[in-house]
């Protein structure tokens, strides 16, 4: 039995609150000076809204920052988004159906491909991108779109969350599909993908998430201004070289570079916890 105690309450509630505030805080300074004038942000902070949000927040999505290369928010916002479905629809296809093999599948050496998949965990991006550069440069896949997603597509965490829930499947499920005349194609895409809805659910927000911040394989591989994506954009938008910083610009980009995701998380937020927590298929 939990005792109901007033003062923790209190002493929780006050934690939460003063937590929330300290992570707010630099959203709303940001957002305070994505409205001013850029001669307002020159000598000081502005702690109260000024009168150009609208002015600048159709500059940067329509013309972008002249001195950052004049790249308009919209595109950038547009290739970050391309990259961030087609790395989380990649990751999500090759994962499931690879754990689908290993789970359900018998062929020798099973075992020692899932460890051999496990194991480039340890072997993140920036291990392996010379090698990746040279194989997506020979391929002609620079400042493409699949050159940006498809060297990324491969998640041995993903594969092995698939695993993991499918070896709780019980295997009366499994024989009982069987009897019915189910073969793999349609036991997969009638049975297991249904049970994996939660788990696909949470995955991609992370996963999206994940492909909408990437900076270095971009940057690596993206010459051609069109290609540019959002993390770029504000990256380039901080270092301007002889020219006065204009940090109204770049904090309404970078409000604007929270948006999609934080919308992902809110519109998947149910299915994104009961994915993580729920125990029962």
């Amino acid at each position: 039995m939990i005792e109901n105690r007033p003062l923790l309450v209190y002493v929780t509630h006050g934690v939460l609150i003063l937590g929330l505030l300290v992570i707010s805080f630099p959203i709303y300074i940001a957002f305070v000076a994505s409205t001013h004038a850029v001669e307002d942000l020159i000598a000081t902070v502005q702690p109260w809204f000024g009168g150009q949000l609208i002015e600048n927040y159709l500059t940067v999505l329509r013309s972008g920052k002249q001195t950052a290369g004049g790249v308009p928010v919209s595109t950038m916002m547009f290739n970050s988004l391309i990259m961030a479905l087609g790395i989380t629809v990649g990751k999500i296809m090759i994962s499931i159906i690879s754990a689908y093999a290993i789970v359900f599948f018998r062929f020798p050496f099973r075992m020692f491909f899932f460890w051999i998949i496990f194991l480039t965990l340890m072997l993140p991006v920036e291990v392996r991108i010379l090698p990746t550069y040279k194989v997506v440069a020979d391929l002609g896949l620079l400042n493409t779109y699949a050159g940006l997603t498809l060297p990324l597509i491969a998640s041995a965490t993903a594969t092995f969350l698939f695993r993991q829930f499918f070896l709780t499947v019980p295997d009366e499920l499994v024989e009982a599909a069987r009897v019915d005349g189910a073969g793999p194609v349609r036991f997969f895409l009638t049975i297991l993908l249904p049970l994996s809805r939660t788990n696909i659910a949470a995955l991609s927000v992370i996963l999206f998430i994940y492909g909408w911040n990437q900076y270095l394989w971009p940057l690596l591989i993206t010459t051609d201004t069109d290609m540019t994506t959002i993390v770029m954009g504000i990256q380039r938008m901080l270092f301007v070289a002889d020219a006065v910083p204009e940090w109204n610009l770049t904090m309404a980009t970078a409000m604007l570079a929270m948006l999609p995701p934080v919308v992902v998380v809110l519109v998947m937020q149910r299915q994104f916890v009961k994915g993580l927590v729920e125990t029962e298929k």
